[in-house]
């Protein structure tokens, strides 16, 4: 210890001394005051539920198992092993409650638990996408604010188990008598199964949150050995070139994904008067121009975000629901629907991908030739939040760039659509697709729109503007398509997953609407047994599959023949 703070120590505590013998009444109340904190901090830790709806006041009156068996182990231990256990439980309570409040937020936009072996990196996209929503400042300013906050927790935590463990030590028989009490009552409640508002008196809940948290990495780290194995084995793994989609061959053939375009745009009474609306107007818009549609649901692998896992599940066949499965699939030879179309010889292939703003090299295991990233279409309008441009002027750089140039070879296109991202806001609005340019008309439209502010915390204000923004890319895709389609163009769209709880609800299913249109009236005869329904919009009771199911149906509808890869 420097020279410095060995004598100033001294000098503080003797300050401080005296002010407590000048202030006695003063000093004592604050001491109580401080140890009912410290105790309200741990026991309300211990008793924290992970998910927001569970953030009831009823869930914080209950006798939590952990608190009794941590004050008995206080009590019984000597002075300096007493601290240090009481540091280290303060901590692991802080480092408890950080993992639960992780929950609460990954369970409110991606609809599952935080997974300490696969999320961390989750945790940079959340800081991009406040970039993109509120700015750069917001972003870092909410970034440090979290780590700040956790460590704070984990410290504050361990200091206020250690206070307690002292108080403990100083009224050990009064204390023993309390903590006897307790226990007694937690058996007793536990036994008898007491309830208050449904809620059992008797809590682990502390322990059952460590016990599922193992349990998820147990789970991880088993499963990805399983998903590696099933990986390899694939149904057409082993087809020739020549058996592959035959029966679309000399089609231009275009998937598009919509972002967040769940049943949720369908069904909700807020939201779904408007797209139905639009879904309607635009299959009569396309019968008119020649064009027939069938429709149906997919139950996506993800939920509110991690866009990514959907488009490899629905593309791959394979049930892509974490970053591990993810890592796993696309750095093997898996066959993708879209990369079908490239091995057969047949097909020019490019990705059409607004939102991708690094390096991308899952585009080989895509099978795509050529992809135009957020920064080779020649945008040089605004930004609409976290979507690096309207999904309009996106398909008319494709269609200039790729799909309207003269070539040898039909073209196979993956199109990402952005303009439907969270937070709604600014929603790009239509204009004139000759005035388009390099996007600079945009300008305005943005400066006219509303701000992410003022949407991001208003659940009614999120679930209209995503409404709109649904609309747009609807309505923009199917544009592109009456302009520029021929006779020989295939469209599927879908969405990638339902948006996030605050705009679908808590507990909302996973479902996202998937569409085929055509001219050619043979395409849609292919997948008449799929049942589904006519037009652009999937009726209610329309099939639901899982979205891993979707690769082989379509590759089977159209002529390819199975020759599955050994395990």
């Amino acid at each position: 210890m420097p020279l410095f703070t060995r004598l100033r120590l001294p000098r503080v505590r003797t300050r401080l001394r005296g002010v407590r013998d000048a202030h006695p009444v003063a000093a004592r109340t604050f001491r109580r005051t401080v140890h009912v904190l410290a105790a309200a901090l741990v026991v309300g830790a211990l008793l924290m539920p992970n998910t927001a709806p569970a953030l009831r006041p009823d869930r914080f009156t209950r006798i939590p198992a952990e608190a009794v068996i941590g004050a008995v182990l206080l009590l019984v231990l000597p002075r300096r092993p007493r601290i240090v256990v009481a540091a280290l439980y303060g901590a692991g309570i802080g480092v408890l409650t950080v993992l639960n409040l992780l929950d609460i937020g990954f369970t409110e936009y991606l609809g599952r638990g935080f997974n300490v072996v696969l999320d961390w990196g989750l945790l940079d996209d959340a800081r991009s996408y406040v970039a993109d929503s509120m700015g750069s400042t917001a972003a870092t300013a909410a970034a440090v604010g979290a780590v700040v906050l956790a460590l704070l927790l984990v410290t504050v935590m361990a200091l206020a188990t250690v206070r307690l463990g002292d108080l403990l030590a100083r009224h050990r028989v009064r204390a023993g008598r309390g903590v006897l009490i307790a226990g007694t009552a937690w058996v007793a409640c536990a036994a008898l199964g007491v309830q208050v508002s449904g809620v059992p008196v008797a809590s682990d809940r502390a322990a059952g949150a460590l016990k599922g948290q193992t349990r998820r990495v147990v789970d991880t780290l088993r499963d990805e050995a399983a998903f590696a194995k099933e990986a390899r084995a694939d149904t057409f793994g082993a087809t020739p070139p020549d058996q592959l989609v035959p029966d679309l061959r000399g089609k231009d053939v275009v998937f598009a994904f919509i972002e967040s375009y769940g049943r949720t745009a369908v069904e909700d009474p807020l939201i779904g008067p408007g797209v139905t609306r639009v879904l309607d107007t635009r299959t009569a818009a396309l019968a008119k121009a020649g064009y027939r549609a069938r429709s149906g649901w997919l139950t996506s692998a993800t939920y509110g975000g991690s866009s990514w896992l959907g488009h490899s599940t629905a593309l791959s066949g394979l049930w892509i629901d974490n970053q591990q499965r993810y890592r796993t699939v696309t750095s093997g030879d898996h066959l993708t629907l879209t990369k079908a179309f490239q091995k057969t010889g047949a097909w020019d292939t490019v990705g059409v991908m607004p939102g991708v703003q690094k390096a991308w090299p899952e585009a080989k295991w895509y099978g795509l030739d050529k992809v135009y990233d957020a920064f080779g279409l020649g945008y040089r309008g605004p930004k609409f939040s976290w979507s690096t441009m309207p999904d309009q002027y996106a398909l008319e750089a494709f269609q200039r760039l790729e799909h309207g140039r003269e070539r040898d070879r039909p073209l196979m296109s993956e199109i990402i659509l952005t303009s439907s991202h969270q937070p709604w806001a600014p929603v790009p609005e239509l204009v004139d697709w000759d005035e388009l340019g390099d996007g600079s008309v945009f300008d305005a439209v943005r400066k006219a729109g509303k701000k992410s502010s003022d949407v991001i915390a208003d659940s009614t204000a999120s679930r209209r503007e995503y409404g709109r923004s649904v609309q747009y890319s609807v309505t923009s895709l199917t544009q592109w398509l009456e302009r520029y389609g021929t006779d020989d163009t295939v469209l599927v769209f879908l969405g990638d997953h339902q948006p996030i709880a605050r705009v679908s609800g808590n507990g909302a299913s996973r479902d996202v609407p998937v569409t085929v249109v055509a001219k050619d009236p043979e395409v849609l005869e292919k997948i008449d047994s799929w049942n589904w329904t006519e037009g652009l919009r999937p009726a209610e009771d329309a099939p639901v599959w899982r979205m891993s199911a979707f690769r082989d149906r379509f590759l089977t509808a159209y002529g390819s023949v199975p020759r599955p890869t050994g395990e």
